[in-house]
């Protein structure tokens, strides 16, 4: 097995690494790397990002988001918690957990923590979850990566996945800490988390140790691929699904509510109604914004192109950007 140091908590720079030694540069043997992050929110390649996570609190907060090749749930990571991935060659079709997930168990339980598989993708520890897994196959290669909670702000991982405004945090964080626990809770004699990466990656790769060190040309096209694939607006949100989304705004001015469709993360279908005063181009927003990316920039150019964003009394347009992109509504 080779070992690759990648080097950096960009989660962008770590899931090009993965991609880009699963695609253009495969290794003689299996790959292996242990990583982490700056906080930041993964979501499955197949879900919604509007629905899994609290937009405006992570931007507030500088929370990256990004979208796996993989499938699965979101997860929040940050610098107190670890990544694995493994990259092999060969392997079937069928995705298949175990020959990946048992050796990190083994791991955990040289260090008496007594960890263990919950049958589908999840390691759990007293039957708390502590690792999400997934995996995606790409031209004849499996790559496999999960995480690892060793001392991961729970707190914060509620926060930015709580998207119903209404719910209560507290309430929220105590459920998730009944189903989740961090590994360091767990070890007999407490470790540094980089105390802990060492025994982890020393146990995994055993007596076939090897290590593979990119070049400025490896490095290169990972800056690329990073950019292509996992940075980029359309990586992140163009994947989003046809979904509905209803918002509403009160301000000063009244009520602004929206209710739009987009797909791909571009509005196909919006109306907008409320209590408001507001000229006659005020009945063109909704036309206006048939078109836009449920993103900031694109949004202001779209109403600001006509002079719709001062149509309505009392509420401005940065306000009716923050009313389609983030849920403003309070009790």
């Amino acid at each position: 097995m080779i070992y690759i140091e990648t080097g950096s908590q960009d989660v962008f720079t770590n899931f090009a690494v993965e991609y880009y030694f699963a695609t253009e540069k495969p290794l003689p043997e299996p790959v292996f790397l242990f990583w982490r992050t700056t906080p930041t929110l993964m979501i499955g390649k197949y879900q919604n990002t509007y629905e899994e996570i609290d937009r405006a609190y992570a931007e507030e907060k500088g929370i990256e988001v990004v979208r796996r090749m993989s499938g699965g749930g979101t997860i929040y990571t940050d610098p107190g918690g670890w990544q694995f991935s493994f990259i092999r060659k060969g392997e079937d079709e069928a995705i298949d957990f175990t020959a990946f997930i048992s050796p990190v168990i083994d791991a955990l339980q040289a260090l008496d923590v007594p960890a263990a598989f919950n049958g589908r993708n999840d390691l759990v520890i007293g039957g708390k979850k502590f690792s999400g897994n997934a995996q995606y196959k790409i031209r004849g290669t499996t790559v496999h990566h999960g995480s690892l909670l060793f001392h991961t702000d729970i707190e914060e991982m509620v926060r930015s996945t709580t998207v119903d405004p209404h719910k209560i945090l507290s309430k929220s964080i105590k459920s998730v800490r009944d189903r989740v626990t961090n590994i360091a809770d767990h070890l007999p004699t407490p470790m540094t988390p980089d105390a802990f990466k060492t025994h982890m990656v020393s146990y995994i790769l055993g007596d076939h140790k090897g290590e593979y060190v990119p070049d400025a040309i490896d490095r290169q096209r990972i800056k690329e691929i990073a950019q292509e694939r996992f940075c980029s607006w359309e990586a992140r949100y163009g994947a989003d699904p046809r979904f509905r989304l209803v918002n509403t705004g009160r301000f000063a001015g009244g009520t602004f509510r929206v209710q739009l469709e987009a797909r791909h993360g571009i509005i196909t279908d919006a109306a907008i109604t409320g209590d408001f005063f507001g000229n006659e181009e005020a009945e063109q927003i909704s036309r206006r914004i048939i078109g836009a990316k449920l993103e900031e920039e694109d949004l202001r150019r779209h109403l600001t192109a006509h002079g719709t964003d001062s149509a309505i009394y009392g509420i401005t347009g940065d306000e009716m950007i923050q009313t389609i992109l983030y849920v403003q509504e309070k009790k």
